[in-house]
């Protein structure tokens, strides 16, 4: 029995398909060939970088669909099961809304796999796949498991090893997809079994996958005393309320954190409060100038992500964004056009406000591009908003901003490792910005 596993792209350029020379390790898909009985073959193909070969005999196809990826995961279902394959389909859109994605499958996994995944496949051996799974979160995810990463080797990733501590985070932002997938609850792996998946490969620059990884002070403490001995480099993503704790502060550095992507999402208090940003809240008068001086003080690198088209915002005040976060001198930033994914807060205050665009579903809607606005802002067009979010991303990552930012001497010149890794990927990310820009969705007109 051979199982394929497939990692979508977002879709194509106008004129050609879009390879994302940024890629990383698919994570979940590794999760899942570790989790698959070892007497079926698995095969992964990510259609980011390669052809996907329909013709290659398999049994069944495994595909992980998220929101931006959804259009081109159903074109990909379509073309094995008009072959006659199997489609089992899972991932966040899947959790967000079961009844589109089993439209275009033989079967859904709602929610985290882990727990169902054996059964699947023992069902589909049987004969009696279900036409959906619903998987129980785990307390303890990915317990005892090592993602198999052989299926990577070959493919071109960054030389970074993805993995996790934790899952979801606790906080109830009112954009956010995953904290409705996670109910708004953080669930962590046993520490020891993220120190063997650690020392069963053999990088030493990691980077934690969690939503967030200091959600939980104490057991984020226990993560960092674990890796201290094992001398590696990691990033991850954290919140802003960790700077108060002086001790998993300290800990964190001594154990190898380069730098974290935070979501500081608005200079605006207005803002914070509308998004029910609760950790951002004690930012100082000066919006965030003792959060960075923190920042700085620890010598982190920071990803600042920032979220554009809040009913509070204005084109002037997004541009102000900007300005802050050039000047801020942050490694890296993301300005992202307020996105309304299904079945989230954001999404049903604007629908009942009839401010959702493409019918509702710009995933699908052949119209839509990649970073254009999908919502009515209040203060500008959406047209206007997807302009103003695109200069902000072409101010930020221009040669200029590059370069100015380089300098910044407690975190981007901290040591030579630093420095280096600042130049390499900044000139990788300024590359990305303009490629998927206004990219369709799928490759199917």
């Amino acid at each position: 029995m051979k199982l394929t596993l497939i990692k979508p792209n977002i879709g194509r350029r106008e004129h050609s398909l879009y390879v994302d020379e940024g890629r990383m390790e698919p994570l979940p898909l590794g999760i899942l060939a570790a989790l698959t009985p070892p007497d079926i073959a698995v095969t992964l193909y990510d259609d980011r970088m390669e052809p996907i070969p329909y013709e290659e005999p398999t049994d069944i196809v495994g595909i992980t669909v998220e929101t931006f990826t959804a259009r081109r995961a159903y074109e990909i279902s379509a073309e094995y099961r008009k072959r006659g394959v199997t489609v089992v389909m899972g991932g966040m859109h899947a959790m967000l809304i079961p009844d589109e994605v089993a439209e275009h499958c033989d079967s859904v996994i709602v929610g985290d796999a882990e727990p169902v995944w054996a059964q699947m496949c023992e069902d589909f051996r049987a004969g009696r796949l279900q036409k959906r799974y619903n998987a129980v979160q785990p307390e303890c995810p990915q317990t005892g498991i090592i993602a198999r990463r052989d299926i990577f080797e070959g493919k071109g990733y960054l030389p970074i090893t993805l993995l996790q501590f934790s899952r979801g985070c606790s906080h109830r932002c009112s954009f956010c997809a995953s904290s409705v997938y996670f109910g708004a609850k953080h669930f962590c792996r046993p520490v020891q079994d993220v120190v063997n998946e650690i020392k069963s490969q053999k990088r030493k620059l990691l980077f934690f996958v969690d939503d967030n990884i200091v959600c939980e002070h104490e057991k984020a403490k226990e993560l960092f005393r674990a890796l201290i001995p094992l001398k590696v480099r990691w990033v991850s993503q954290g919140s802003m309320d960790m700077l108060a704790d002086e001790e998993l502060m300290r800990l964190m550095v001594k154990s190898g954190c380069l730098g974290l992507v935070i979501g500081f999402e608005s200079i605006s208090p207005q803002c914070i409060n509308e998004m029910h940003k609760y950790t951002n809240r004690k930012a100082s008068g000066d919006m965030y100038a003792h959060e960075i001086a923190e920042l700085r003080r620890w010598g982190l690198q920071t990803w600042a992500a920032f979220t554009v088209g809040h009913d509070g915002d204005t084109i002037e005040s997004i541009r102000a964004t900007c300005d802050f976060a050039i000047r801020s001198k942050f490694t890296f930033a993301a300005f992202n056009i307020l996105m309304p994914y299904p079945n989230t807060p954001l999404y049903e205050r604007l629908e009942r406000e009839g401010r959702l665009l493409y019918g509702g579903k710009w995933w699908l809607h052949e119209q839509y591009r990649f970073n254009y606005a999908s919502i009515v802002p209040k203060n500008m067009t959406p047209d206007e908003l997807t302009e103003i979010s695109f200069d902000c991303r072409r101010r930020f990552n221009s040669a200029g901003s590059i370069f100015t930012r380089a300098f910044e001497p407690h975190t981007n010149m901290r040591t030579p490792y630093r420095f280096m890794t600042y130049l390499i990927y900044n000139p990788l990310f300024r590359k990305e910005v303009f490629k998927k820009q206004g990219l369709r969705f799928g490759l199917e007109n």
